[in-house]
């Protein structure tokens, strides 16, 4: 079978990865303040918050635990989607973790927001990752070429 991905996937591997891995070192302060160079948050305390309002429901305790989950998530998807391992099931987790942050977005952050920072974009472009049949240029791909 003819792959007519093997660009698009590798993009699409790296455009997401780094898309999760900015993002989390933004909320450890290793890219500076909060509004320095396009930084949201800046530091842990202003993450843990925001993650509180997308989740205010539950506990300040609680949604902090959770926005530890999805960072350690995002670190977890960035690598492995980067190196292309367990390519299928990263891309699969970062659907979901997208697809839940951009409706808690919608729902408690307004309804553009969502939109505006591409999330449902990068849910979307998470689920047709998973469905691509071959990752060329993939630890994947060099695990099946030696089992085969």
């Amino acid at each position: 079978m003819e792959n007519k991905f093997d660009n698009a996937q590798l993009y699409l591997r790296l455009a997401l990865g780094a898309g999760f891995l900015l993002p989390v070192l933004d909320r450890m302060g290793w890219l500076g303040a909060a509004g320095l160079n396009g930084n949201s948050w800046g530091n842990w305390e202003n993450f843990a918050a925001y993650t509180h309002t997308l989740m205010p429901y539950m506990s300040k305790s609680l949604s902090g635990i959770f926005a530890l989950l999805a960072t350690i998530s995002e670190v977890l998807f960035a690598v492995t989607l980067i190196f292309g391992y367990k390519t299928r099931l990263a891309a699969l987790g970062s659907f979901a973790l997208t697809l839940t942050f951009g409706i808690s977005m919608f729902f408690f952050a307004g309804y553009r927001s969502p939109f505006s920072f591409s999330v449902f974009v990068d849910s979307a472009a998470s689920l047709l990752l998973s469905a691509i049949p071959v990752y060329k240029w993939s630890l994947d791909n060099v695990i099946r070429a030696k089992r085969a």
